[in-house]
C-alpha cells in the first residue's frame, strides 16, 4: 500500500516522485510539494490568476488551476522524449498562487513584482502560469531589478504585444513588451517572437519568426535562428498558448487561425540548445472555452518540457 497518497502534502523531500492515482489526489503541478519553503529548491511553480487586462474573452484567471489539473498524468511518466526521472535531478515545488486584490487594480502590478522577487531573490527559477499575458510585464520588472536590463525574450505568441501604450500602469495584455522595450528591460535586437500572425505597424525591432516562417523553414532552422538571436544573453521565455492554432488550443482569449501545431511548438522547445534561461511562463489558458482539456493539456506539456530543458542542462553539468 502506498502511504504517500497526496504526496504534495506528505512527501518529506523536495526531490523524487511517488506513484499516485491519476484521477485522484492533490492537484499540485505534476504532484510536486505544495510549500512556501524555498530552501534547496531549483524551480518554483506558481500561478497568477489574473485576467483583467484582456481585450477580448476573459477566463484566463482559471488557467493555473486548469494547467495543474491537466498535469497529473505527466507526473506518472518519464517525460518524452527525454527519458529521465525529472524530479531526481530538479528540486521543484508548487508555490501556490500570487495573491491579488482584484478590487484594487492599481495594486496588481506591484503584487506580481513582489511575488516574483521573493522567488528569484532566493535564487529559484520561477515557472509561472497565467492568467492573461499582462503578467509577464511585472515579472520582467522583477527580473530586471535582480539581473539588470537588456534581457533577451523568447516569445511564443500569435500577437506581438508591442502596440503603443504610454501609460506605465495601464493593464493591457497587448502592450507589455512595448513598455518593456521602452524601459530598456528587454533588448529587442536580442529577442525573438515565434508564431506571430497579427500585424503591427511597428514591431519595435523585434526579430519575428512568424507562423508562416516556421512552416516554411522548419524546426531545425527555427531553433538555430533563436540561438543565433539570443546568444548567451540572460533570457526569459514566455509562451502564450494562442501561439498554437485554435485546433490545438481553442481555450484561449484571442484565438487566431493559422498557428503552430502542438508538435511544432514542442519540437522547438525540445530542440533548444543551452540557453541562459532565468525564468519562464505559460499564459492565456482560458478553460471555459476549452474542449476535452486539450488547451490545458498542451500548456501542461509545454511547462513540463521547460522543466525538462532545465533538468537536462543541470544533468549535463554534473
Amino acid at each position: 500500500m502506498n502511504h504517500l497518497v497526496d504526496a504534495a502534502f506528505t512527501r518529506e523531500e523536495i526531490k523524487g516522485s511517488d506513484f499516485e492515482m491519476t484521477y485522484g489526489g492533490a492537484l499540485s503541478f505534476m504532484r510536486r510539494n505544495f510549500t512556501k519553503n524555498l530552501a534547496q529548491v531549483d524551480v518554483a511553480i506558481s500561478g497568477i490568476p489574473f485576467d483583467l487586462a484582456v481585450t477580448y474573452r476573459s477566463g484566463a484567471r482559471l488557467g493555473p488551476r486548469a494547467i495543474r489539473a491537466a498535469s497529473v498524468q505527466l507526473a506518472e511518466l518519464l517525460p518524452y522524449p527525454w527519458g529521465f526521472k525529472l524530479f531526481d535531478i530538479l528540486g521543484v515545488i508548487d508555490f501556490g498562487d500570487c495573491f491579488l486584490d482584484l478590487h484594487n487594480p492599481l495594486t496588481i502590478r506591484q503584487a506580481i513584482i513582489d511575488h516574483t522577487a521573493h522567488i528569484i531573490n532566493h535564487n529559484v527559477f520561477p515557472l509561472t502560469f497565467g492568467g492573461d499575458h499582462y503578467i509577464t510585464y511585472p515579472i520582467l520588472c522583477a527580473m530586471a531589478e535582480k539581473y539588470g536590463k537588456g534581457l533577451s525574450l523568447i516569445h511564443f505568441d500569435a500577437h506581438s504585444d508591442t502596440w503603443a501604450d504610454n501609460e506605465e500602469y495601464s493593464l493591457n495584455h497587448g502592450t507589455m513588451f512595448y513598455k518593456a522595450i521602452k524601459n530598456g528591460i528587454i533588448d529587442p535586437k536580442k529577442s525573438v517572437q515565434i508564431g506571430i500572425r497579427t500585424w503591427n505597424d511597428d514591431f519595435m525591432d523585434m526579430n519575428i519568426l512568424d507562423a508562416q516562417w516556421v512552416q516554411d523553414n522548419g524546426i531545425h532552422n527555427t531553433v538555430a535562428k533563436i540561438k543565433e538571436i539570443v546568444g548567451d544573453n540572460l533570457t526569459y521565455l514566455t509562451f502564450d498558448i494562442d501561439c498554437l492554432d485554435p485546433a490545438f488550443a481553442p481555450g484561449t482569449g484571442t484565438p487566431v487561425p493559422g498557428g503552430l501545431s502542438s508538435l511544432q511548438a514542442l519540437s522547438i522547445l525540445r530542440s533548444l540548445p543551452k540557453i541562459n534561461l532565468i525564468g519562464a511562463d505559460v499564459v492565456e489558458v482560458a478553460p471555459s472555452y476549452d474542449h476535452a482539456e486539450i488547451t490545458a493539456l498542451a500548456a501542461a506539456h509545454i511547462a513540463c518540457d521547460i522543466l525538462a530543458l532545465l533538468a537536462n542542462q543541470k544533468r549535463n553539468k554534473q
